[in-house]
């Protein structure tokens, strides 16, 4: 996978079958040392879905677990900016790449990093995504992880169809706002995650109610509880509700998760407590322990 001087760039796509086949050897090689898979989605765009998958990634490092960050949001990748990553991705003398470092137990691979310009289009159809999905996966050292969190775009395209049929044992994470246009769209993603025979660890509920920074009282600016009861209408687990909150502006100023930031807040809070009930749920999974390898 070269860099990308221009929007019509493509990886590797006109591969042999020959070395189709070798690559899947590469992927599955790979995947056996990642203990658990986390898919981030929504079925609908602006719900912080980004947000969640980073803040999530990070906290579980923060914990001590070593983890990868694959955004796999070719068009719009955002993750290195909500973590203040620049440059482009590096790679070894045998034409491995290197994911970007982000602290001692969180590495990022991001499109972005591929582009000379990050404020450049991808100008890429479907085979090409794909190309570039697989490559994400059997080009990066990821070496041993404990998780690797895919941050997916919004919707049921070619992406989140790529990751399910390479990581088929991926643990989805369903990200949704509490307003009834949000949830629409989520549950036809819950639809499209059943039909793929996808294992669903349950849902999170982002700008869950505004975190008053004045009062310290919660404001009900976009209803609370629809994901809750989206989650219980499907037998999910809620996973938690997360609050808008003013320290969210702040972090993506500064290119730090809000779960790294020193000063206490609702949404530190909320997405600390979410990194700890989504590594219990993927450990204490019935589909993680029949797929781990190690």
């Amino acid at each position: 996978m070269s860099s990308c001087s221009g929007g019509s760039c493509s990886p590797s796509s006109s591969l042999s079958s020959g070395k189709i086949a070798l690559q899947d050897q590469r992927i599955i090689k790979a995947l056996e040392r990642i203990r658990y898979k986390l898919f981030v989605m929504s079925g609908k765009g602006g719900v912080g879905k980004s947000s969640i998958s980073v803040n999530i990634a990070a906290a579980l490092a923060k914990r001590g677990f070593k983890v990868g960050l694959m955004d796999v949001d070719i068009h719009g990748p955002s993750v290195p900016r909500l973590l203040g990553l620049t440059g482009q991705l590096e790679t070894t003398k045998d034409s491995q790449i290197l994911p970007k470092r982000y602290s001692e137990n969180l590495h990022v691979v991001s499109m972005e990093s591929l582009l000379l310009d990050p404020d450049q289009a991808v100008l890429w159809r479907g085979p090409m995504k794909t190309s570039a999905i697989r490559q994400f996966i059997s080009d990066v050292q990821w070496g041993e992880l404990d998780f690797l969190v895919v941050d997916s775009p919004p919707g049921t395209g070619d992406e989140p169809m790529t990751v399910l049929k390479l990581i088929p044992e991926a643990l989805a994470v369903v990200v949704t706002t509490p307003q009834e246009v949000s949830l629409a769209d989520v549950r036809k993603a819950i639809n499209f995650l059943q039909y793929a025979q996808a294992n669903i660890l349950g849902v999170v509920e982002n700008m869950s109610g505004l975190a008053c920074p004045h009062c310290g009282k919660s404001i009900d600016l976009f209803k609370k509880g629809g994901g809750k009861t989206l989650a219980e209408q499907y037998g999910l687990e809620f996973l938690g509700a997360i609050p808008l909150d003013p320290a969210s502006v702040v972090a993506g100023d500064l290119g730090t998760p809000v779960v790294l930031l020193d000063a206490d807040s609702p949404a530190k809070e909320a997405l600390l407590a979410l990194g700890d009930r989504v590594a219990n749920a993927a450990q204490t999974s019935l589909e993680a322990a029949s797929t781990v390898h190690r």
